[in-house]
């Protein structure tokens, strides 16, 4: 197989190291802890001359304990924001499936906050998996979504309307199926509520939050063939942001951009 250091796509060392300077220090390097900018470099370590803190490139940041070479760390974050399954990865980069895995949770847990409020004409729906109830809602015509985790597989229309509390705008149109959960739900907030009734094959108010659930099941069974139950949240945070704002996905550089910062004192 091509060696890795010969795709187009991964930058050379000195390059990715260019690149993560700029983010983290902007033109001019300096100390991160007292802002000073007499500092002078040993190898790949800094020192500086006003508060004797010694530090890395990537000190004070979720990078700081980083063991991986910088070539192969840009081809794995490469990997993982054009969702390469991991066996993929696991075969381009050379590295174990632990590691693959290991990486590609972090990259996930630092991706920005991402809250929408939802309005107009929103639709809802829940999907079950074992012990967790995944409530998520669709403002339609958009790629805004919302969601929320609930513990086992028997929510209660306080779930239905705690999420809508937080996640819809009043006076919104909500279509919803026919569950239990959502009857009277206009009672707990102001939205203008109506129900397709899928018994009776009623499925064109609703059809786009229930193809999310499809589309959220294909890209785990692709991506990461299967998750445990407890890591819901995570997994279905990384969908609907991959869903949501595709942006930030382009490449590794612009996902670095936005989430690479040095944690301050």
């Amino acid at each position: 197989m091509e060696s890795m250091y010969n795709f187009n796509q991964i930058p050379s060392e000195a390059k990715i190291m260019k690149y993560l300077r700029r983010i983290l220090f902007g033109k001019n390097m300096y100390c991160p802890v007292c802002r000073s900018r007499r500092v002078v470099r040993y190898e790949t370590r800094y020192r500086c001359i006003a508060c004797r803190a010694k530090f890395s490139l990537l000190s004070h940041t979720w990078l700081s304990d980083m063991k991986l070479p910088y070539q192969k760390f840009w081809m794995l974050l490469w990997c993982w924001t054009i969702q390469e399954p991991v066996l993929q990865a696991i075969s381009w980069t050379k590295l174990s499936d632990d590691t693959v895995r290991h990486w590609y949770a972090a990259f996930r847990a630092h991706l920005p906050e991402e809250h929408h409020i939802l309005e107009r004409i929103v639709q809802m729906d829940e999907a079950f998996f074992k012990n967790m109830t995944l409530l998520m809602a669709k403002q339609k015509g958009t790629r805004k979504l919302a969601w929320d985790v609930v513990p086992g597989t028997a929510p209660q229309r306080q779930h239905a309307a705690y999420f809508l509390f937080r996640k819809v705008k009043p006076g919104s149109k909500l279509w919803t199926d026919g569950g239990g959960i959502y009857k009277g739900i206009n009672r707990w907030w102001p939205v203008d509520h109506q129900r397709d009734i899928h018994k009776k094959f009623e499925f064109a108010h609703t059809s786009e939050i229930e193809g999310m659930f499809g589309v959220y099941r294909t890209f785990v069974r692709r991506m990461y063939h299967h998750h445990r139950s407890i890591n819901l949240k995570e997994y279905v945070r990384e969908f609907c942001f991959r869903f949501s704002s595709p942006e930030l996905f382009e490449n590794p550089l612009f996902y670095l951009q936005k989430t690479l910062t040095r944690c301050t004192n």
